[in-house]
């Protein structure tokens, strides 16, 4: 499997993701994040402001070559993925937070991620080379989130049985279709990847523990709940490396091979760094006690 065809397929997979989270979904989870709106605020001051701060650190520390400089610059300029969902699915963080938080980064990095990135094109490589994220493409970030999500919400709540029932297939094929799809994507680049891993795989991995211990850190240090702590780690943890990809790679955007090595470097190491994080915190939800949680609808 090739990058382009690893690249058409993702959104595929993602939306099969989505239509799973949807199956466990109902409109009472959204309302109890509207409710406890501390948990969305400080995530977003996290992925936004603290994130491409560390990542500068980070950059400048290593002294990077420059185009492996603004590679890590675009990956923390990108919005959390949708993956950071199944990741708190599968984890037990608060998945409506996660799909919240996704949605507001979305429409956010409009105008952020082309603003981070051009400056540091500019400083880390004296070009005024531009970068457009164009609204259609926040249209279709929305469309692969939320549509899917909204058909597997509509689902339960008219045939909650045979949503019952299809979680666990639809889980399953979730996470084979995802891994068939990376790495084929990793496949088609290996050649690259192989000749920059020693150069910024070790930046890419801190900035990786960094970003998952800062979004579950600083929530609970402002008292906010586990599993929304959780969620929180994970969407500040799990970036969108596709979109970092796509935009380094794309000809119309920055078309530069080595650019896109540090997303998708961070892309492979995230979902072994998510997973054993996702484990430890499982273990904690047996005992941890949220302060922020209501009780379980009954109806």
């Amino acid at each position: 499997m090739n990058t382009g065809l690893s690249l058409v397929l993702f959104p595929i997979a993602l939306g099969i993701v989505m239509l799973g989270l949807g199956l466990t979904l109902t409109i009472a989870d959204f309302r109890r994040v509207v409710a406890y709106p501390r948990a969305v605020i400080i995530s977003l001051v996290c992925q936004m402001l603290v994130l491409p701060a560390v990542c500068l650190g980070l950059v400048l520390a290593a002294d990077l070559r420059p185009e492996l400089a603004v590679g890590m610059m675009l990956l923390a300029a990108s919005p959390g993925g949708s993956t950071a969902s199944l990741f708190s699915h599968l984890f037990q963080g608060n998945v409506a937070l996660n799909v919240t938080l996704t949605a507001i980064n979305s429409v956010l990095a409009l105008f952020t991620l082309p603003v981070i990135v051009n400056l540091s094109v500019a400083a880390f490589m004296g070009s005024d080379s531009s970068l457009g994220l164009q609204f259609d493409k926040v249209l279709q970030v929305f469309a692969l989130v939320l549509i899917p999500i909204a058909i597997g919400m509509v689902v339960r709540q008219r045939r909650p049985a045979f949503a019952a029932r299809m979680q666990r297939p639809v889980k399953i094929l979730s996470i084979v279709v995802l891994m068939v799809v990376i790495v084929g994507a990793v496949l088609g680049v290996k050649d690259e990847l192989a000749a920059t891993i020693g150069a910024v795989g070790l930046i890419a991995l801190l900035f990786n523990l960094l970003s998952l211990a800062i979004g579950y850190a600083a929530p609970r240090l402002l008292r906010v709940g586990h599993r929304d702590s959780v969620a929180s780690s994970f969407e500040i943890g799990v970036h969108n490396a596709t979109l970092a990809i796509t935009i380094a790679l794309s000809p119309a955007l920055l078309n530069n091979t080595d650019i896109g090595m540090p997303p998708a470097i961070y892309g492979i190491l995230m979902f072994f760094t998510a997973t054993a994080f996702g484990f430890v915190a499982a273990r904690r939800s047996r005992t941890a006690d949220d302060p922020t949680r209501l009780p379980t609808p009954t109806a």
